[in-house]
């Protein structure tokens, strides 16, 4: 483990820039004096709000303002400013893990361990990635299982974003941006709290964007190059009919149309922007969302929560699977791989909790959970071709049906805490889970039907001793599990293939937070060991390797680390900084590459046997999850006559190289190289206008995005603009 990484971390630390800004507190006011000291974050990840610093989970939490200020608009941009962090964008997905643990493989069937809330409704666990940030209150990432609360899908963690809600007795409070760029860049946005009585608020928000594309694409391709054209909105309403009840309702729409993410070979040379294809292109993501959240509060102090949530949307994408523009125009011995796709996906979900007060010695939270995700694929719109200048049928697998998936869950906590500042937390979920296809499969000229269904059900949960030794430094440890559900193997024209199973982790942590020089330094750090099994991961065949096949690592993999967090304020002065060291060791596990050629002799995972095709595993690394993340941001505000600011911001981060797959080979380009970002801006206040002057990657460094089926996928270049704010 690098030591001298993490001691550099612990000397970083974190801002709280006011400059532009999309916050319910900054939205509408001019920037406050510099902070003497830190202002206390909040995490409301476990049904209550509670200071981050008293509260035993690794996490790192912004507001809207401090995303905006550190360029980040987007999830890709998460893994910049979170330690232990990596989300690799293929185009209609991406690959959002933490310590090592997430998603490594794209299909519906396999969930993701990095589950994303939207105004406390989880949503969509894979497609729809690059829904954007605006007007938002906060973003919490969370590391580490959270087994007990975010449930089936957050063995790696999970993200809650919020947005801003509107405010009873607010006032007419908003704020408008404009926004202009290279690549011909240019945004909209805006939001207003419409106060209606003194029971009752609205709160409208806004967000368009338009930039041209980032590649040059030459060869016979079709559709769009990439040209960015993204619209949302977001309505919400707040009834307050007393003091102890509200309902929030809120619901958004969005429009999002990338154009395409063109994509060339693994190990091509050329520069990564300039891409030659001969197929159609297409990235457009349709989709809204509805959320309901009411409360009640007893006259015991006791809250009865609930939360529904319905979502609904369209992902349509088409690639050139090869990745060039060879083999066309014809002979006919010469074919283009392409693919094409058009999914619906539509999730309710329904949450209760009710929640003790929060005085005495003794808290707890009880809840229940349901939620049913469908996917529709319609018939013609799944296809894999080849494009065969003579029409082969034998060219082309097509697949249609649908894919319905549901879990129920039951869950609670329970907090005491005793003498001389100990308290100890206890937590556990019950949670049952059913996936079922109903496909029919056109492999090759080969009619399929597919109508399996499979079930899987798990105890998860988190036992904590957390110690206040004072006001400033709090101490805890926990061990956590979590768990991932598994999935049905589309079957490959030898029968229905069995399920895979699912997936556990657990999770042993502890963790040191403190405050320190009179508030001016809040620090964080915390070591992590994993036990992490049954890992799902797409192989050849182990009887049959000619086709490929997601099953499970028989063996246990172990992930272990450090990460370290540091914000301070000094007046006009802020930093901020954190550092993530991560080890990882597969256990044994045989398996045959399919990408290596057509083998036909048998590999079994567990005993093999080993030989030059069937590969023993052991030891490698786990998928995404580089040795080691860094970012550093700092910032300081000049003051002049009239209450005028002018903030220069400049940041830094590193995510080292991280492995594609388990083989670990180079030749076939499985190594994603390391990432080294740097952001900068100026912001200019004058009473409630914000002039800010912004460059992310301003060194343009060019950098594989993520890695899949062979092609590599750009990371953003560099890109700068000026955005102007009012507030009102």
């Amino acid at each position: 483990m690098k030591f001298h990484s993490l001691l550099l971390g612990v000397s970083a630390g974190t801002l709280g820039f006011s400059g532009i800004a999309a916050s319910q507190e900054t939205s509408s006011q001019p920037a406050a004096a510099p902070r003497v000291v830190l202002e206390e974050v909040v995490v409301t990840a476990e049904r209550r709000t509670e200071s981050l610093q008293t509260t035993a989970i690794a996490a790192t939490v912004l507001s809207g303002q401090e995303l905006a200020n550190r360029g980040t608009n987007i999830v890709d941009q998460l893994q910049f400013i979170v330690p232990s962090t990596t989300v690799n964008n293929f185009g209609q997905g991406i690959d959002f893990n933490i310590r090592g643990i997430g998603k490594g493989e794209h299909n519906t069937q396999t969930g993701t361990g990095v589950i994303t809330y939207r105004d406390s409704v989880a949503s969509f666990p894979g497609y729809f990635t690059e829904e954007p940030y605006y007007d938002i209150a906060r973003v919490e990432v969370l590391r580490g299982p959270q087994g007990t609360f975010a449930g089936q899908n957050a063995t790696g963690g999970a993200v809650f974003v919020t947005s801003n809600d509107p405010v009873i007795g607010g006032g007419h409070q908003g704020y408008f941006q404009s926004q202009l760029g290279n690549y011909s860049n240019y945004g909209l946005q805006g939001a207003i709290n419409l106060p209606v009585n003194d029971s009752f608020a609205a709160r409208i928000a806004v967000n368009g964007e338009a930039r041209d594309s980032f590649y040059n694409i030459s060869g016979p391709w079709t559709g769009s190059d990439g040209k960015l054209r993204s619209g949302s909105a977001r309505l919400g309403l707040l009834w307050q009919p007393s003091d102890s009840s509200s309902v929030l309702f809120k619901t958004d729409y969005n429009y999002i149309d990338m154009g395409a993410y063109p994509a060339d070979q693994v190990l091509a040379t050329n520069d990564m922007f300039d891409i030659a294809a001969n197929s159609d292109l297409k990235a457009l993501d349709r989709f809204g969302r509805v959320t309901l959240k009411i409360d009640h509060r007893f006259s015991s102090g006791t809250t009865l929560r609930s939360v529904s949530g319905y979502q609904d949307g369209n992902t349509a994408y088409r690639a050139d699977l090869d990745g060039t523009d060879q083999g066309y125009p014809p002979p006919a011995t010469n074919r283009r791989w392409g693919f094409r796709d058009s999914v619906d996906e539509t999730i309710y979900s329904q949450e209760f909790n009710l929640i003790s007060s929060d005085s005495g010695s003794f808290q707890w939270v009880v809840g229940a959970y349901y939620q049913s995700n469908d996917y529709d694929f319609p018939a013609g719109e799944f296809v894999i071709d080849t494009f065969d200048p003579l029409g082969i049928p034998a060219a082309t697998y097509v697949l249609a049906g649908t894919n319905k998936t549901w879990n129920a869950a039951g869950f609670g906590q329970v907090t005491y805490d005793f003498a001389s500042g100990f308290q100890l937390q206890f937590g556990t979920r019950y949670s049952d889970a059913h996936t079922s296809n109903v496909v029919h499969v056109m492999q090759y000229g080969t009619p399929i039907d597919d109508q399996q269904s499979a079930s899987y059900s798990n105890w998860s949960g988190k036992v904590a001793l957390n110690w206040t030794v004072n006001d400033q430094n709090f101490l805890y440890a926990f061990y956590a599990t979590g768990y991932k559900p598994g999935g049905l193997n589309v079957p490959v024209g030898f029968g229905l293939p069995a399920p895979f199973d699912k997936e556990e982790v657990k999770s042993a942590e502890i963790g040191w937070k403190s405050r320190t020089l009179n508030g001016h330094v809040h620090a964080q750090l915390n070591a992590y060991y994993n036990n992490y099994d049954k890992f799902q991961v797409i192989v050849a065949y182990p009887a049959f390797p000619v086709f490929g096949f997601e099953l499970n690592v028989p063996d246990t993999t172990t992930i272990y680390g450090f990460e370290a967090q540091i914000q301070a304020a000094f007046g006009n002065f802020s930093i901020d900084g954190g550092v993530g060291t991560t080890d990882s060791s597969l256990g044994k596990f045989y398996a045959v590459d399919p990408r290596a050629g057509v083998s036909f002799v048998p590999c079994d995972p567990k005993t093999g046997p080993e030989t030059a095709r069937c590969i023993n595993l052991k030891g490698q690394d786990q998928t995404y999850a580089p040795d080691f993340t860094f970012n550093l941001g700092t910032q300081y505000e000049f003051t002049f006559g009239g209450g005028d600011t002018l903030t220069p911001r400049l940041s830094y981060a590193h995510v080292s190289q991280q492995w594609a797959t388990l083989f670990e080979d180079r030749t076939l380009g499985d190594r994603i190289e390391a990432r080294n970002i740097w952001n900068a801006q100026v912001a200019w206040m004058h009473g409630k206008f914000v002039t800010t002057l912004f460059g992310t990657n301003i060194t343009d460094e060019h950098y594989v995005g993520a890695i899949n089926s062979g092609l590599r996928f750009a990371g953003l270049p560099r890109q700068f603009g000026l955005r102007m704010m009012k507030t009102f």
